[in-house]
């Protein structure tokens, strides 16, 4: 889908390149053959200059949106994967997901906080040792025990209960 709209761009910008093209060279050949004054092609080129621009315009708009959208939804990919990974093994380090993905550590690192924040991702995260826990937010609100070391939690702030003895961070989705 994000490719159709980086296509449609570039499409009319050519689109709209090439009437300039054709308007510039009708209006050349008619001041070389003598029958188009200078200022009639002056004034003809303005008027074609007011449907050329919108379609460059617009063209541009749409190639630069589709990339945009492109990078936008690798993203979003890159994200959907982490969860995946944390579900289906129950716990992962952050490690193994920053070379499944080819990124760096601290790229997953903000990957997680930026689920977290969306209310993504309910789980644990031991960010000293770098392993990502999945939990039911149920379970982790009435055992109140840290899945990394099975210290007792403490409410570290909304939606967050951190482990004194560990450092764990669990995130319960609202």
């Amino acid at each position: 889908m994000t490719g159709m709209g980086r296509l449609s761009g570039v499409i009319l910008a050519a689109a709209g390149l090439l009437i300039c093209g054709i308007a510039g060279a009708f209006l050349l050949s008619g001041i070389s053959a003598g029958r188009v004054s200078t200022p009639g092609a002056i004034l003809g080129f303005g008027l074609a200059m007011v449907v050329v621009l919108p379609l460059v315009g617009g063209g541009v708009f749409l190639a630069v949106r589709g990339r945009q959208e492109a990078t936008e939804y690798a993203q979003v990919a890159k994200q959907k994967k982490v969860l995946n990974m944390v579900l289906a093994q129950g716990q992962v380090r952050i490690a193994e997901v920053a070379l499944e993905l080819g990124a760096t550590r601290d790229q997953v690192e903000d990957d997680v906080r930026d689920l977290v924040g969306k209310g993504l991702f309910s789980g644990a995260i031991n960010w000293k040792d770098g392993i990502l826990y999945s939990r039911e937010a149920s379970k982790m609100k009435q055992d109140q025990k840290c899945p990394n070391c099975g210290g007792q939690l403490q409410l570290a702030g909304k939606g967050v209960i951190k482990c004194p003895f560990c450092g764990s961070e669990v995130f319960l989705s609202q």
